[in-house]
């Protein structure tokens, strides 16, 4: 059976009830091991994301929605199971979302509801910020192009 990263609601649901560090770590990598397998020809420099301390890849995928604006689909990966988990749950929270509203959700304050910052290496706590700053990058994008 082919598992699916659940929706945000869920994701954070679940957090509430794990107490202990080792257990959220756990789903954290449980997560990653959802995600769908990211094509080997898309692991390239273009989608790589800078500042990420593992190696980190997001695809963009821009669906045009009339008047709703642009909707941007995510796929990512990471050569770090822990990463692949921090990936999972931003693909959670912004893949298929309109550009506005991934523009208007803050995943950092997410992370930091979800106990993850205390826990991380600063490191890993700036590649998440990275990772979100591209997603947020390429939704001013697709509506810059969708304005035009």
């Amino acid at each position: 059976m082919d598992k699916t990263v659940p929706p945000i609601d869920e994701i954070v649901e679940n957090f509430t009830f794990l107490d202990d560090w080792d257990d959220r770590y756990r789903y954290l990598i449980e997560l990653g091991r959802m995600l769908e397998p990211l094509p080997e020809v898309l692991h390239t420099e273009s989608n790589k994301v800078q500042g990420c301390a593992s190696q980190v890849w997001l695809h963009t995928t821009i669906v045009p929605n009339g008047g709703g604006g642009p909707q941007l689909r995510f796929q990512g990966d990471s050569d770090a199971h822990l990463v692949r988990g921090l990936i999972a749950i931003l693909l959670a929270l912004y893949s298929g979302k309109p550009a506005s509203d991934i523009l208007a959700t803050d995943a950092v304050a997410l992370f930091e509801r979800l106990s993850l910052r205390e826990h991380l290496t600063p490191q890993r706590s700036n590649g998440f910020r990275s990772m979100v700053e591209r997603i947020k990058a390429d939704a001013r994008a697709a509506l810059a192009t969708a304005n035009v």
